[in-house]
Parts: structure tokens; C-alpha cells; sequence
């Protein structure tokens, strides 16, 4: 779906959005969250910190989701070096088991309101269809804990989508949001399913890189 379509189906995910908002004014699920962010016209560019403060309960999840999922998508050519960075300083925190943080210079970055709207509106229908499918259910594998044990595979997912390797941006990235939505929507099933799309996404990418080698090996002996 494409064009006035996709532009009809988005307002009208977010009128149902800001319906339920006006039900309930503290927004429970991620999509709600972006869409009461991309509406606030106190502010004139929404920024990582503002991101980190609003989310500041479960965020992890959230950024995950945030920052991984626009790389799934159709999107200008950089994208994945741009959002790659915060989600490694990301990742990296939740290895180490601290809150999370971005440096100073990572957290000044921001988009101008408009410009975030315009992403949410992409963002929050596909969002919205994924939430109806979530529900709490291992909750052990949404714990803290578990969350620092996710640590190093999503570091590790974190820095390939950051590498010019062909293929390698889609794969980590639908990973890191399943993830994230498991994480923040406390179901463990979507967990286990961004850890399971997260080792074939290594898979692949090893592939990839081995390819590479051999081909470049190939080209070696054919020149020497």
C-alpha cells in the first residue's frame, strides 16, 4: 500500500491513537507514545534526550524500537550509520547493566517536529498491528536480567547494521526490534523471536563476509 492510501491508513491509525489518548492521557504502548511526541506542538524539534526522558520507564525496549526499525524500512541511503551509533551506546549500556545514557554530543541530535511526524506516521501503523499481538507471557525473559544478558547479541547487531556489509542492515535490525517490543510489552515469545532473527541474521552476514573473502582470494590468484 502506497501512496494516499498508506497516507489515509496512517491518520487514521493516529486519530484512533489520540482517541484512546483522550480514554487514557499516560500512554501505555510505544505507538501511542510516538504519536503524543510527533503531536506536541510545545516543542519546536524533538531530540534523543527528549526521546530518553519520555521513555525513561522501560527504555530500552522502546529505543530499541526506536532507533532499529526505521532500517527495516524503505529509507535514504545512510540511515542505518546515522541510527546506528545511538544504538550502540545503547546496546553497550544494556550489557553493562547501567540506565541508559547517551554522551552529550549523541544526545543533542534532534529532528525537527515536522520531520518526526512525518517518521512516526510511517512508523506507528505498522507498530500499531504488532501491539494487538503482544501480550505479557514470560515475563522471566523481559526481566532485568535478562535484558543485561540480551546485551552482547544486540551490541554485536548494533555495530554490523553500522557496517557497509551487503544485507547486512535489514536482518539485525528487524531483530533488534522484536526485541525491543518484547522487552517493553513484557512478552517473552517476541524475545525468543528477536534472539532466533538475530543468530540468522549472523548467519547470513557470515555468509556475506565469506563470500567476500573467497571472492576477493579468487580475484588475488587470477591476477598473481
Amino acid at each position: 500500500m502506497s501512496g494516499p492510501a498508506a497516507r489515509a491508513r496512517a491518520r487514521a491509525v493516529a486519530a484512533r491513537l489520540r482517541q484512546r489518548l483522550a480514554r487514557n492521557p499516560r500512554p501505555e504502548r510505544l505507538s501511542e507514545l510516538l504519536t503524543e511526541l510527533s503531536e506536541d506542538k510545545s516543542r519546536e524539534r524533538i531530540a534523543l534526550s527528549d526521546l530518553l526522558d519520555r521513555l525513561r520507564v522501560r527504555a530500552f525496549g522502546p529505543l530499541l524500537v526506536i532507533f532499529s526499525l526505521p532500517n527495516v524500512l524503505p529509507t535514504p541511503p545512510g540511515t542505518s550509520a546515522v541510527l546506528g551509533l545511538p544504538l550502540i551506546f545503547l546496546t553497550f549500556q544494556m550489557l553493562v547493566g547501567g540506565p541508559p545514557w547517551f554522551p552529550a554530543f549523541v544526545a543533542k541530535r534532534s529532528l525537527a517536529r515536522a520531520d518526526f511526524a512525518r517518521l512516526t506516521a510511517v512508523l506507528v501503523p505498522r507498530l500499531s498491528r504488532a501491539e494487538r499481538l503482544l501480550k505479557p507471557r514470560l515475563g522471566f525473559l523481559s526481566s532485568k536480567w535478562a535484558e543485561q544478558g540480551l546485551g552482547l547479541l544486540a551490541l554485536v547487531l548494533a555495530i554490523i547494521l553500522t557496517l557497509p556489509i551487503p544485507l547486512g542492515n535489514i536482518g539485525p535490525a528487524f531483530a533488534l526490534a522484536l526485541i525491543g517490543l518484547g522487552l517493553f510489552e513484557r512478552d517473552g515469545v517476541w524475545v525468543l523471536a528477536g534472539v532466533a532473527a538475530g543468530l540468522v541474521a549472523l548467519a547470513v552476514v557470515h555468509g556475506v563476509i565469506w563470500a567476500m573473502v573467497m571472492a576477493a582470494m579468487h580475484v588475488l590468484e587470477t591476477w598473481s
